[in-house]
């Protein structure tokens, strides 16, 4: 190889710039999916790593879910999401997350009557969890007594 010149330049694929990837974030208005017989829509309530997390199913039950290989590495699923799962016959305790619904989506769906009442959109387990404590900081220290 000669400085500054390489003789095997076909064999590179590009640079830094291909690596990133294209930035494909245009919000395009999809049409509403919803749930057919065999489906369920569910809550992340936290990431379990390897493709799984536990999803909260709004027929009151709480199931591992496993994001289907078309999702992993393009659509990211993070806790607190609503998703379109789809509920196997042989596990019950275990469901394939078919769609990621959006913020918007995922209120539309509420106000036509898809999701109960008491979806909570955009909130995670922590969230969820420091509204149950109470507002009441109170650590025992009173500063009109020092």
């Amino acid at each position: 190889m000669v400085r500054g010149y390489n003789r095997y330049l076909w064999i590179r694929k590009g640079g830094k710039n291909r690596r990133r990837g294209k930035n494909d974030n245009e919000e395009t208005k999809r049409e509403l999916e919803y749930k057919e017989s065999g489906q369920e829509y569910a809550q992340v309530v936290r990431m379990l790593g390897n493709g799984r997390c536990e999803c909260f199913c709004f027929d009151g039950v709480t199931r591992l879910g496993h994001i289907r290989g078309k999702m992993r590495k393009k659509v990211w699923v993070t806790a607190g999401d609503i998703v379109l799962c789809g509920l196997r016959e042989f596990q019950d305790e275990k469901v394939d997350i078919i769609h990621k619904y959006t913020a918007d989506e995922a209120r539309n769906l509420k106000q036509y009557g898809e999701l109960p009442e008491t979806a909570r959109i955009n909130e995670t387990a922590v969230d969820i969890a420091m509204e149950g404590e109470g507002s009441d900081d109170d650590i025992g220290i009173d500063f009109d007594d020092i």
